[in-house]
């Protein structure tokens, strides 16, 4: 027999009628009768049928897996306390914080949820993104969807081409070299048993071209505030990065703008018409 959920439900409701639209990055429309987000916004942000989330709410149903409580944690913008509360509610041990976490804390999530109109992604210190904006995609393509070593930009620079297409061939060497400098900081920081000692463990397996720019031992090899892409449709475009960390996550949003007057300012106003889908 499972435990009572009580707890859990009135969290639920409760976090649900606090937040508001404008909270979470979603229009708050006419004719809104409910307090805080309707069941089927959260169910949206939580990626579950509103079926099963209401279902929750009503204490039904089965006890919610570990992912569909980090989902709901997500979806909800809870902090980490009111996380790892939230875990306890539905009976399981909370996930680990820090480097290895994948919880966006809210504020973090609260800037994001605003930039519509910008390309821009929440990535880990390891170059795995957790979240892109639609012009994000549009600019760079879906980059949450892989999985495992790949997941990482890093990883994938030294055994997939087609991540290099995305940048000019004139700065691949650096880029070869930032990627590797920036493995071997984050490997010094978490130590031999962490999940970027695998990866260097991994690269140093598969890659010839890794193994060259590691030996050259080479820290502090930091990315320049500007970026240069090269989109399949619209060409290159030259565009400036601003960085915000949350040093406790070690998360990092990364927002990319053009100067307003300028050919790629014109090119990502464009990118914003045509998406994802090519030109004819």
């Amino acid at each position: 027999m499972q435990p009572p959920r009580t707890g859990l439900t009135e969290f639920l409701r409760r976090r649900r009628k606090s937040l508001q639209p404008e909270d979470v990055g979603l229009p708050r429309g006419q004719r809104r009768r409910t307090d805080g987000l309707r069941r089927e916004e959260v169910a949206a942000l939580c990626h579950m049928s509103t079926d099963y989330y209401a279902r929750l709410e009503r204490e039904r149903g089965l006890r919610p897996s570990e992912q569909m409580i980090a989902s709901i944690a997500q979806g909800l913008h809870l902090s980490l306390d009111e996380r790892d509360h939230l875990f306890r509610l539905a009976g399981h041990n909370p996930l680990t914080r820090g480097a290895a976490s994948e919880h966006v804390s809210p504020g973090l999530l609260r800037i994001f949820d605003r930039l519509h109109d910008t390309p821009a992604e929440i990535v880990t210190e390891l170059g795995e993104t957790l979240r892109q904006t639609a012009l994000g995609v549009a600019l760079t393509g879906d980059t949450t969807g892989y999985t495992g070593p790949a997941r990482s930009i890093g990883y994938r620079w030294f055994t997939d081409p087609a991540t290099r297409q995305l940048y000019a061939p004139e700065d691949h060497p650096f880029l070869a070299r930032m990627f590797a400098s920036g493995l071997r900081q984050i490997l010094t920081l978490r130590g031999p048993g962490s999940r970027a000692a695998h990866l260097a463990d991994l690269l140093l397996a598969h890659s010839e071209e890794f193994r060259t720019v590691w030996n050259d031992h080479e820290v502090g090899v930091s990315p320049d505030d500007g970026k240069r892409f090269i989109h399949p449709e619209l060409g290159t475009l030259d565009l400036n990065c601003q960085r915000l960390v949350d040093p406790v996550q070690s998360h990092s949003l990364l927002v990319y703008t053009a100067i307003p007057g300028s050919e790629s300012y014109e090119k990502l106003q464009l990118l914003s018409v045509i998406g994802t889908q090519p030109l004819r």
